[in-house]
């Protein structure tokens, strides 16, 4: 099963029975899979960011590991490290956690820099380098990263190339009276995700990633992503804005979104939905902006209204 359309039905499916009423934060995680990418989820405590990732882990039989991120975390506690075998006289290398398929960093912005820096290499070119020696991480590989937006005390923000990595940033937020009552009576007796079971296997996702990235982009939507990402550079209330990485993340992720639809090619409509989650948290403001308490959604908002999209184009191609 690699059509991306049924593997996005079974994953949603999986994920719906742990995460209630909230689709579309579903969907987004799910196409960041699909587009081969790491995942940001910036929320408050308790609205399900660690039992999403576990969830999505399981549907597709992957291996996770767990970082739970504190102030004097190592970066050998993520890389792993060389230990001498006294047996063979020789150093063998003892792999951290980063070698799994999933890997959730809990509260990501509580590692201090030298220690969030060690992801750098693995989350940008899929590999790690211990004591001169690069070691290859298998596929699929996806970071997904939690932070607590509310809680500054004892935390370290992530610089700008960290955050640059991140294909997506997303939110889960509250469930709506209905869900969380739902949610109480399926907690009563177990937690739903014993009941999760494997979906799809690792060699059906990254078959589905190939088939995103084969996905047709017409002409005129590779100029509608350039022209958006360039708007966040000229922008008067934007110190940064987003780079080139930006631009393929746009495009990446609207291809995702069209092969989810059934679709072999990408649509305007596939784009602009997906530029606050994509570029949102790459752009850094100007600091009047900062202080009149604008946001990265607003501006981008702005920029979305006034970029205007192309049309009467037959995107599937000549």
């Amino acid at each position: 099963m690699a059509d991306p359309v049924e593997i996005t039905r079974a994953l949603t499916e999986s994920a719906e029975r742990v995460i209630i009423g909230k689709r579309e934060a579903v969907r987004l995680a799910v196409i960041a899979l699909l587009a081969d990418g790491h995942l940001l989820i910036e929320d408050v405590p308790g609205v399900a960011k660690t039992m999403l990732a576990r969830t999505l882990a399981r549907s597709i039989g992957a291996s996770f590991r767990r970082i739970q991120c504190t102030p004097d975390l190592l970066p050998t506690d993520i890389t792993g490290l060389s230990i001498f075998n006294q047996r063979t006289a020789e150093f063998e290398f003892s792999p951290g956690p980063i070698m799994a398929n999933i890997v959730l960093c809990d509260e990501i912005n509580r590692a201090p820099p030298r220690t969030q820096s060690a992801l750098l290499e693995a989350m940008g070119e899929r590999q790690v380098t211990v004591d001169g020696v690069t070691h290859r991480l298998s596929r699929p590989f996806c970071v997904m990263a939690t932070q607590n937006p509310i809680e500054y005390e004892g935390t370290f923000p992530l610089p700008e190339a960290q955050l640059d990595r991140f294909l997506l940033r997303m939110t889960i937020g509250y469930p709506s009276a209905e869900a969380e009552s739902t949610m109480l009576l399926r907690l009563q007796l177990s937690h739903p995700i014993e009941q999760v079971q494997q979906v799809l296997s690792l060699e059906d996702l990254v078959a589905a990633q190939e088939e995103v990235r084969r996905v047709f982009v017409h002409q005129k939507v590779r100029d509608y992503v350039v022209r958006l990402v360039q708007a966040t550079r000229s922008h008067s209330d934007v110190a940064l804005g987003a780079s080139p990485r930006g631009s393929l993340a746009l495009l990446r992720c609207a291809q995702a979104w069209a092969a989810c639809e059934g679709l072999g090619f990408v649509l305007p409509d596939h784009v602009k939905p997906l530029v606050e989650p994509v570029l949102g948290h790459r752009l850094v403001l100007a600091p009047e902006a900062r202080l009149a308490g604008r946001t990265p959604k607003a501006i981008l908002d702005h920029i979305t209204t006034t970029v205007e999209p192309p049309v009467g184009e037959h995107y599937a191609g000549p």
